[in-house]
C-alpha cells in the first residue's frame, strides 16, 4: 500500500505587511474630516433643528386637538345628564344614547386629527432629509387602492357607521326596522349596530347593509282603535260614550304625560250589513303608542258594557224557544196495522194450484162486520 507524499510547497505564504502610515498622512485624513464636517454641520444642525421643530410641534398640536375634542365631548355629556333630570329629560334626550354618539363621534374626530397630523409630519421630515416622494407616494396610493378593493364591505361599513351617528339617524334605546332586523338598539358602532327583537333575541346589523331605516321612537307616534257594533245601535249615544271615556283617559295619571292631543273619535270607518266600525286616533309619546291602545280598548270595554252596547263578536243572547208540541213525534195511524184489513189480506201470499185444503197458510176467521148485508 503506497502513502501519498505531502508537498510541503503548497502551505500558505504570509503576505508582506502594508506600508505603514505615516503621521503626515494620518494628520492630512484627519484634517480633511475635521474641514469636512466644518463645512456640512451648519447643514446638519438646520436639518435636525428642522426636523425636531417638526415633531415637537406636530405633537403639541396634536395633545391639543384631543384634548380639545375630549372636553368638547365631556361638555356635551353633562348637558344631557343636565337635562335628564327635567320633565322631559327622559322624553327628549337619552343620556346612554348622548353618550354613546358623543363618544363615537369624538374616537373618529380624534383618529381623523391624529393621522392628519402625523402624516403631514413625517412627509415634511422626510421632504428636509431631501428624500425624493414621488415614489413613496405612488406606492402609497397603489396600496391604498388595493386595500381598498379588498377591504370594500369593511370600508363602507366604517362610513357609514360616521355618517349614521353624524346624522343622528338612530341611538340607544330607539325602536327601529332596519330591513333585515328589527328592534330596540342596545349598542351603536361604527361597524356594527346591535338590536334586541321582540323575543329577546340580538341581532347584529352591519352598517353597510342597512339600505332603509325607519325609526319608531322620533317624533310623535299614533295610537288607533277601531270598535266594531252593531248596525242597529244608535250613533249618537255611541259618540257620547266614547267621548266620556276619552276625557277621562286623558285626565288619568300616567296616561295624560303619554297622550299628547286629545283622543279624536274619527267617526265611522267602515259600514257593512252586520256590523259598523267607529275608529279613535290620539298622538302619543314615542314608543307607547300600544300601551294607549290596550288601556283605551280597555275603558271602552267596561263603557260599553255600563251602556248596554254591545260590541259584535261578544256573546249572544240565548233566546228560549216555544216547548215542542208532543204529538209532533207521533205517526200516522197504518192500515196494515190490523191483520183483519182489506190491505193486510191482499198482502197474503196466494197458496199454490192443487194443495191440499188445509195444506197452505191458515184462512183468516171471516169477519162477521163484512158478512152483514
Amino acid at each position: 500500500m503506497e502513502v501519498p507524499e505531502v508537498s510541503w510547497s503548497a502551505r500558505p505564504v504570509a503576505e508582506p505587511p502594508a506600508d505603514p502610515v505615516t503621521f503626515d498622512e494620518a494628520a492630512e485624513k484627519a484634517s480633511n474630516a475635521a474641514s469636512w464636517v466644518e463645512q456640512n454641520w451648519s447643514t446638519w444642525l438646520s436639518v435636525g433643528l428642522r426636523i425636531l421643530l417638526i415633531i415637537v410641534i406636530a405633537t403639541v398640536l396634536r395633545s391639543v386637538i384631543r384634548r380639545t375634542i375630549t372636553k368638547l365631548i365631556a361638555h356635551m355629556n353633562n348637558s344631557a345628564q343636565a337635562v335628564e333630570g327635567t320633565a322631559l329629560g327622559g322624553l327628549l334626550v337619552n343620556a346612554e344614547r348622548r353618550r354613546q354618539r358623543s363618544e363615537a363621534i369624538g374616537s373618529v374626530l380624534r383618529s381623523v386629527a391624529s393621522f392628519l397630523i402625523l402624516g403631514t409630519a413625517a412627509l415634511m421630515v422626510l421632504g428636509a432629509l431631501n428624500i425624493n416622494l414621488a415614489p413613496l407616494l405612488a406606492s402609497a396610493g397603489v396600496a391604498g387602492v388595493a386595500l381598498g378593493f379588498g377591504a370594500r364591505n369593511l370600508v363602507t361599513d366604517f362610513l357609514s357607521g360616521v355618517f349614521m351617528i353624524l346624522e343622528d339617524q338612530y341611538g340607544v334605546g330607539d325602536t327601529i326596522d332596519a330591513g333585515v332586523a328589527s328592534g330596540e338598539v342596545i349598542e351603536v358602532g361604527l361597524r356594527v349596530t346591535k338590536l334586541r327583537g321582540d323575543n329577546g333575541e340580538i341581532w347584529y346589523v352591519r352598517n353597510g347593509e342597512v339600505k332603509r331605516i325607519g325609526n319608531l321612537s322620533q317624533g310623535w307616534a299614533t295610537a288607533g282603535v277601531d270598535v266594531q257594533v252593531r248596525p242597529s245601535e244608535d250613533l249618537a249615544n255611541i259618540r257620547a260614550v266614547l267621548s266620556e271615556v276619552a276625557d277621562d283617559m286623558a285626565k288619568a295619571e300616567p296616561w295624560n304625560e303619554r297622550l299628547w292631543g286629545p283622543i279624536e273619535v274619527l267617526g265611522l270607518d267602515s259600514v257593512l250589513l252586520d256590523s259598523m266600525i267607529v275608529r279613535l286616533s290620539a298622538k302619543t309619546m314615542p314608543g307607547k303608542a300600544l300601551g294607549v291602545e290596550r288601556e283605551l280598548r280597555w275603558r271602552v270595554k267596561e263603557a260599553f258594557d255600563k251602556a248596554g252596547i254591545r260590541i259584535v263578536g261578544g256573546p249572544v243572547p240565548v233566546v228560549e224557544a216555544d216547548p215542542a208540541d208532543p204529538s209532533a213525534g207521533v205517526a200516522a195511524p197504518s192500515a196494515m196495522s190490523n191483520p183483519l184489513s182489506p190491505q193486510a189480506l191482499a198482502s197474503n201470499p196466494i197458496p199454490p194450484a192443487g194443495a191440499a185444503p188445509g195444506s197452505g197458510p191458515a184462512a183468516p176467521a171471516p169477519n162477521p162486520n163484512l158478512s152483514k148485508p
